[in-house]
């Protein structure tokens, strides 16, 4: 899209407005000569004679201060040409007048549409490519929530039709009492199902949102604290759980970091195997380490568990089952810590989740006792 440049249009405008400003002077003179040639002659006087008595206020001021009528002349001039410069004004911004309708038809059905004003460095050209990169991160983060809405549409017909069909069998036949709780056994796990997974999804809802509020928070404490929770867990399934927690200050929510802490060290108690090892540190960069022995992974693969509703299909210690939030919610949950969430594997044993916050001034910043 060719778009022409404001700037050289104003350069245009003001060229002609110096070009013309040293005239005003004579066309107010002209103005004033045409006047006293053909305009009415009511404040007219003899030469060299002052205006009468009965003479009006205005003629007796024209004649005490004879460079009234001049002033008036340049006024009227001036206002001339302001009046021509509304016109040349919207002529120089005609471009962007131009560039609203294109904008205004970007809809989502057409959000590939870009302005492409080339490689130009004036004004138009850089908020052109700024608008176009603009629809860039839109049209990427409209792709992805509606890549997610189908996945959790997905996600969520599965056990719904699940229920569907159990509870039409038990409609539709008499059933023994073993099987009536075989039904119920069936139908309490695909309900449960159904609310992680909806449970998941407003984790990652709220987490999208950003933080409500920010206090400083102990890492190390919310970590010993899940690590406590799960140690059970672990030793039913043969799994060590190995922490070394420093002390580490992060800004944020309490509920979030927790959820954080907790998805981290689930997967990696899920994807384990019997005799293996959990090891969760928490220090000052990085803030906190989730190490797993396990599958292999495969390098190429590691980024994609981060994606929702991606799961592993290596073997697990924990067929519970899960909605595949669980990475997805850890990345969402760290970025709005504005920290960065990485992973990394060997290709041999486990996966190595890695955190880091910002730093946090422990000389201004209060500490969190809960």
């Amino acid at each position: 899209m060719n778009l022409p440049s404001p700037a050289r249009r104003m350069l245009l405008v003001v060229g002609a407005l110096l070009l013309v400003a040293p005239f005003v002077t004579t066309a107010a003179d002209l103005l004033l000569a045409l006047w006293r040639e053909f305009g009415p002659s009511w404040c007219a006087t003899p030469d060299l004679r002052a205006p009468g008595d009965d003479a009006p206020f205005v003629c007796v001021q024209v004649f005490r201060r004879p460079s009234i009528p001049l002033a008036i002349a340049v006024t009227i001039v001036l206002l001339a040409l302001f009046a021509a410069a509304y016109p040349a004004v919207r002529w120089c911004l005609r471009p962007l007048r131009d560039i609203v309708p294109v904008i205004a038809d970007v809809g989502p059905q057409n959000l590939g549409h870009r302005l492409r004003p080339g490689p130009g460095r004036d004004e138009l050209a850089v908020l052109g490519r700024t608008i176009d990169e603009m629809m860039n991160r839109i049209a990427v983060g409209y792709e992805a929530q509606r890549r997610f809405a189908a996945d959790a549409s997905h996600e969520l017909r599965t056990p719904l039709a699940v229920q569907r069909t159990l509870i039409e069998v038990g409609l539709t036949r008499t059933l023994t009492d073993d099987q009536l709780t075989l039904l119920a056994a069936q139908l309490l796990e695909t309900n449960e199902r159904n609310e992680r997974l909806i449970e998941g999804l407003l984790v990652l809802s709220e987490s999208d949102r950003g933080l409500l509020t920010r206090v400083p928070l102990r890492l190390d404490r919310i970590a010993a604290m899940v690590l406590d929770a799960h140690r059970g867990r672990a030793e039913q399934a043969g799994v060590t759980i190995v922490s070394r927690l420093g002390p580490r200050l992060v800004v944020g929510e309490q509920v979030l970091l927790e959820r954080l802490v907790v998805n981290l060290v689930q997967n990696g108690l899920k994807y384990n195997r019997p005799g293996g090892t959990l090891t969760v540190q928490v220090g000052t960069d990085p803030a906190l380490v989730v190490e797993n022995t396990g599958d292999d992974v495969p390098p190429d693969e590691v980024a994609a568990l981060f994606e929702p509703f991606r799961r592993r299909s290596g073997r697990r210690i924990d067929h519970s089952g899960g909605a595949g939030l669980g990475l997805a919610i850890a990345r969402s949950i760290t970025r709005a810590h504005e920290g960065i969430i990485t992973a990394s594997s060997t290709g041999r044993d486990g996966l190595r989740v890695q955190v880091t916050f910002p730093a946090v001034d422990t000389g201004t910043a209060g500490t969190d006792d809960g």
